[in-house]
């Protein structure tokens, strides 16, 4: 049996697409959930005044 790789992949011929999906599909989740927790805490209620000293 031989473990050496069958084809060798050179620096320039390597695209990340898969590690490139998983970093978009974080930021669509990241912002799904701020968006979320935006309506959730901020729409609907009365804006609150902000005392400064």
């Amino acid at each position: 049996m031989d473990d050496a790789p069958a084809r060798k992949i050179s620096h320039d011929e390597f695209d990340p697409y898969g590690t490139l999906a998983l970093i978009v599909l974080y930021f669509i989740i990241l912002i799904l959930m701020w968006a979320f927790t935006y309506f959730v805490e901020f729409v609907g209620n009365a804006p609150t005044p902000m005392i400064v000293l």
